[in-house]
């Protein structure tokens, strides 16, 4: 992650309040088109800030590595702001802060995302900055050395040492048992020790080129003066070499509930259960969503209902899709209050379960869920890096952009009957991994 001055941050927050007051639901409109080199552009345009978002979205994320190098998108996310032939090394993040903007990346099982929040008049320096990574990074053994101690640091703060650390690596290792998705993004630091110069290498020249990369550029910007800086900065960059490996395995579908048990030093019982769900996008994934929002779309949600409220048996309980570009996963979680059996959570939350199999919910029920769907689009939508953001996801998950404009569509002709049936088809006990993260009591607390 990335750290930044806060001279922009006050004209962000301006920059919210004023689209806030714009019309709900608009149109967010841009072009889009490609260069010979293969890097695909969206530009959208708006004037209400002085600001601008330059994004690069490259597709590579965890499920693209090799099973004895895992981490290393998730590597190249800290090793590539180590600067280039041009950039002295710890000097990317000055550029921008000197500039009043701010940076940022984050590394995902299916992608990895670079954005520079500018003042406008610096689109052309965030352009700069990008067509450097993209082209001229500087992949030396002290940079890997660098990041190697930064990652394992984050490891421990994110994972080791932080309370039910463990939850989403033990979860996705037993919710896959062939597709990549069955480890996190984080990786193995044995994996990542084990590296030589010459895998780090492969891994840039195979999946940084502009061929794998969507350049999403938002705010305060001329089309045409952004389109002739692109072409100054991005055209002269030649395609890889190299076929990029897209993982092509099927997840078998268990035909036994997988069940196990995580001791630890937590003192509070967790329950978690993964139901394995369809690839975003997909039509079954809309219901399945709206049937999570039913599950846990606020206090009134049914888990919270039976299981906090009225049976009092934990301290929170919910549910969320965690929607993948291939098959994901819904993540259903409760923390036990003090002295509760976890079988009793665990009984409760499939109760809950088993009744959306039974029945439709009211129309007034999925129509509280339209509402608050329309709400999330549109306030999705209200920063400049938000839209850049949508922009270069929908291209590459789903080949269309303007999805930003339409996916709401596909949200609003879910009806009750679709949830049921969803819930039907994925939410089978058979299907299940369910643990228990318990305290240990030889730990210390």
């Amino acid at each position: 992650m990335r750290f930044t001055s806060s001279l922009l941050l006050v004209t962000l927050s301006l920059g919210a309040a004023s689209v806030c007051g714009q019309s709900e639901a608009r149109q967010i409109e841009f072009t889009e088109f490609d260069l010979d080199n293969g890097l695909h552009v969206i530009l959208h345009e708006d004037h209400s800030t002085p600001l601008v978002a330059v994004t690069v979205l490259y597709h590579v994320g965890s499920k693209n590595e090799r099973d004895d190098r895992t981490g290393m998108a998730h590597f190249f996310e800290h090793l590539l702001f180590e600067g280039s032939e041009n950039i002295a090394r710890g000097e990317f993040d000055s550029y921008v802060e000197n500039a009043g903007g701010i940076l940022n990346a984050n590394t995902s099982q299916d992608r990895t995302f670079y954005y520079e929040l500018l003042p406008s008049n610096q689109l052309e320096l965030g352009l700069w900055l990008e067509s450097e990574r993209m082209l001229h990074a500087k992949i030396e053994q002290i940079g890997i050395d660098t990041q190697n101690e930064v990652v394992k640091e984050e490891k421990r703060q994110r994972y080791d040492n932080q309370p039910y650390g463990q939850l989403l690596p033990a979860t996705m290792a037993l919710a896959y048992s062939e597709h990549p998705y069955q480890w996190t993004p984080i990786g193995s630091m044995e994996h990542l020790d084990a590296s030589t110069h010459a895998d780090f290498m492969e891994f840039y020249n195979t999946f940084y080129v502009p061929e794998n990369a969507t350049l999403s550029i938002a705010g305060d910007l001329n089309i045409a003066e952004a389109k002739s800086l692109i072409a100054k900065y991005f055209s002269d960059i030649p395609r890889g070499v190299r076929n990029i490996p897209r993982p092509t395995v099927v997840e078998p579908m268990r035909t036994a509930e997988v069940r196990d048990t995580i001791y630890g030093k937590d003192r509070l019982p967790l329950v978690v259960q993964a139901y394995p769900i369809p690839a975003q996008g997909t039509p079954d994934y809309y219901a399945v969503d709206l049937l999570n929002q039913v599950l846990s779309g606020g206090e009134s949600a049914r888990l919270n209902q039976r299981v906090v409220e009225n049976d009092q048996l934990a301290l929170y309980c919910g549910a969320f899709s965690f929607g993948l570009e291939d098959p994901g996963v819904t993540l259903a979680f409760a923390m036990c209050n003090m002295g509760i059996d976890p079988s009793q959570v665990e009984e409760a939350m499939n109760d809950e379960v088993e009744r959306m199999k039974r029945e439709v919910i009211s129309e007034r029920e999925l129509q509280k869920l339209k509402n608050q769907i329309e709400y999330d689009f549109v306030t999705g939508n209200q920063s400049m890096a938000g839209i850049a953001e949508s922009l270069a996801n929908y291209h590459t998950y789903f080949g269309d952009a303007n999805l930003i404009n339409t996916e709401i569509e596909r949200y609003l002709a879910v009806t009750p009957e679709d949830i049921r049936e969803a819930a039907k088809k994925y939410y089978e006990s058979e299907k299940r991994v369910t643990l228990y993260f318990l305290h240990d009591p030889k730990t210390q607390p």
